[in-house]
């Protein structure tokens, strides 16, 4: 019965470890979507920059203050922008319908995707959550219960190999004519099997090999043990670096975005023309894309790190985030 149990509860452990695996899964592809929406609005913010700006070389040219180059550079860019809008809509849509199927909703359905980017810092020591997570990994639990249960079987397996037998019999003689006259005997045997302890024999063997189905669960379990140490250690050292590119990325940010308001102020007195403008504004938009990837890319290793440890990522980010960095 308790081997039965073991069983029942280690398919129980390959469940709850699926369902963890599919759960991480489908919160990375949302994310994905909610960053793919920040994505369109930039976009769509990059091309009513250039409308606007089109607009405005329209204007400067009927006054003789730009050339026709300057204008046909500012319609290039206007055209470029409404095609990168329209192509990411497209697959924004795409992705989003692949999703809703995926969840067995319909695409019919009006679904808003709610959900913004709040990365904080994660500080957190990796041999602290080794010591305080790595034991309550499914995998973990299930290789211990597997190695309990092959040792019972082990046990079991001994004892019906090894252990001696004991017969008893009775014999009761009755005569029907002088009552006085039964009698009763009764006989012991001891058997004790000698092939199970002598090397080579079929017996032998059977025990042997299910001491060595202990020994192998023993070393699957140090393996999956190291396995996920390893990458605990792995995915806290990339979070820690990982934090320094977001910085950079939000510094690149701050740079273009004051870069492209003075090109901007420059184009308008006329010390600027309209081609280093377009520079300016897709240097902008290149760094606000940069910083929406090197994010998505942070939050991304936190999932990963909360699947390793087998907490929720909202409870990661409880415990171990550090506000204003």
């Amino acid at each position: 019965m308790r081997n039965i149990s073991l069983a029942h509860q280690s398919n129980l452990l390959r469940y709850e470890d699926a369902q963890n695996l599919l759960s991480i899964q489908i919160t990375k592809n949302y994310f994905a979507l909610v960053a793919e929406k920040s994505n369109l609005l930039l976009l769509d913010e990059v091309f009513n920059l250039t409308q606007r700006q089109f607009t405005r070389s329209e204007t400067l040219f009927r006054n003789g203050i730009v050339g026709e180059l300057s204008l046909t550079q500012s319609r290039l860019a206007l055209e470029n922008a409404r095609y990168n809008l329209s192509a990411a809509r497209t697959a924004h849509n795409n992705n989003t319908a692949e999703f809703l199927a995926m969840l067995g909703i319909s695409i019919n359905e009006n679904i808003t995707l709610l959900g913004e980017f709040n990365i904080i810092k994660i500080e957190a020591d990796a041999e602290t959550l080794i010591n305080d997570y790595l034991p309550s990994r499914p995998d973990i639990r299930r290789s211990n219960q597997e190695i309990e249960r092959l040792a019972s079987a082990q046990m079991q397996t001994a004892l019906q190999n090894r252990a001696p037998s004991l017969n008893l019999s009775v014999d009761w003689n009755s005569s029907s004519f002088d009552p006085f006259t039964d009698s009763i005997s009764a006989t012991a045997r001891l058997n004790i099997p000698i092939d199970p302890w002598i090397p080579g024999t079929t017996r032998h063997q059977v025990i042997s090999r299910s001491a060595g189905a202990v020994e192998k669960a023993k070393l699957d379990l140090e393996i999956t043990s190291n396995a996920a140490k390893t990458q605990i250690r792995s995915l806290s050292a990339l979070l820690y670096n990982s934090w320094d590119s977001i910085r950079i990325a939000r510094l690149s940010l701050e740079a273009a975005t004051r870069g492209y308001q003075l090109t901007e102020q420059g184009f308008l007195n006329g010390t600027v023309e309209a081609l280093t403008l377009e520079d300016a504004r897709n240097n902008m938009a290149n760094a606000k894309q940069r910083l929406l990837q090197t994010e998505l890319s942070y939050f991304f290793m936190i999932l990963d790190l909360s699947a390793a440890l087998n907490i929720s990522w909202k409870n990661l980010i409880e415990n171990y985030g550090v506000t204003g960095e």
